[in-house]
């Protein structure tokens, strides 16, 4: 707005003052024709004394020479001159670098510099840059403390994420190995639940060993995988108080699409534990559906039946760092994004059911 400011001044005054020029060398050429046509004798001399006046309002500083070099006539000059004064002519080159002098054949030189408007101008333009550059120097400050700032959250937001990844597995292989230590019976079963928790561990141990390196290019059932998320998920739904269910409406194994399956796993885990923290507290139910068209495309969707999304987070909800939960960090949506579009070439987008909320994932099926 400062920078605005001082350019709108900046061609204010340059109109001004080519309004105002105009104007005096329309007010000079018609004085000089009425003096040439004046049969007053010494009509001329006088014509030319009053553009002495003139030049001198101006505040040009003019200095004249002779064909020897020496000061005849001078105007404007910053110090007070008397004849015979060298500061004169030292001058008239000092003006001479601004503009070259103007030759008068057989009289000597005419030597000028510029308007005090002129020099006002160059400092405003000086003005001008200076402000542009300190613009450009806190936009880059501001630009480089976003980053740092979404940087710090991010890695945040992740080591949030690995401790939930690695919490569950972890308090449940805890609790088998008590089990075991107390004496319980069971105990097939008990090696069972604890193959399952540190397949679970080392699933997750994967998923961080993928980021920063190339997705695999498998081929990954959709089907399949969404009924292994629902299964992980299904023995950790609230049972008595504010019941969820789970559903899953997957064609067998479902179409066949190419990519990572570690981390599409990852990708489909945000988006259902998503629904499922926006039922807490109210139950409801959660429906993963797939299902693949004409267009060699094939979808999963999760859609719930919940309080749907607030429409002044609707169009930013997959930034990170935005989030409605309480104490959430805004990773998983963004994670799940940037799985299905930037890893598979995908493509993520909130659906318009009537009631709750819906995010559908579509990617390109495999057809080999």
């Amino acid at each position: 707005m400062l920078l605005g400011g001082v350019s709108l001044w900046q061609t204010w005054e340059v109109a001004g003052h080519l309004r105002s020029e105009a104007r005096e060398s329309s007010r000079i050429f018609g004085r000089v024709i009425a003096a040439l046509n004046d049969t007053i004798p010494g009509a001329e001399t006088e014509v030319l004394f009053q553009l002495v006046v003139d030049i001198r309002a101006t505040g040009l500083p003019v200095v004249i020479t002779d064909t020897a070099g020496a000061a005849t006539a001078w105007q404007n000059l910053p110090f007070e001159a008397s004849a015979d004064d060298r500061r004169v002519v030292e001058y008239a080159g000092s003006l001479d670098r601004v503009n070259p002098p103007i030759l008068i054949p057989g009289t000597g030189r005419i030597h000028f510099g510029d308007l005090p408007l002129g020099r006002r101008l160059r400092l405003l333009a000086l003005l001008q840059f200076a402000l542009l550059a300190c613009a450009v120097g806190a936009g880059v400050w501001a630009y480089r403390a976003a980053v740092d700032r979404d940087r710090d959250r991010l890695w945040v937001a992740m080591a949030r994420e690995s401790a939930h990844q690695l919490g569950t597995p972890l308090m449940s292989a805890g609790a088998w190995v008590d089990r075991l230590a107390d004496g319980g019976t069971g105990t097939t079963e008990i090696v069972r639940h604890l193959r399952v928790d540190l397949e679970r561990l080392h699933r997750v141990a994967q998923r961080f060993e993928r980021i920063g390196r190339p997705a695999r290019r498998d081929r990954v059932a959709l089907g399949a995988l969404a009924e292994r998320v629902a299964a992980y998920f299904e023995p950790r739904l609230p049972r008595h108080a504010n019941r969820i269910f789970l559903e899953v409406r997957a064609p067998e194994a479902g179409p066949i699409v190419t990519g990572d399956a570690v981390l599409l796993e990852w990708a489909l885990e945000a988006l259902v534990r998503n629904a499922i923290d926006a039922l807490s507290g109210r139950g409801g139910a959660v429906t993963l559906s797939v299902c693949c068209d004409e267009s060699d495309t094939a979808s999963v969707s999760v859609a719930d039946d919940g309080p749907g999304i607030a429409p002044e987070v609707r169009g930013r909800i997959f930034n990170p760092g935005v989030t409605t939960k309480s104490g959430g960090w805004g990773i998983g949506l963004a994670l799940a994004r940037r799985i299905v579009e930037d890893v598979h070439d995908g493509r993520l987008t909130v659906g318009t059911p009537e009631q709750g909320a819906e995010f559908v994932a579509t990617l390109p099926m495999d057809r080999t």
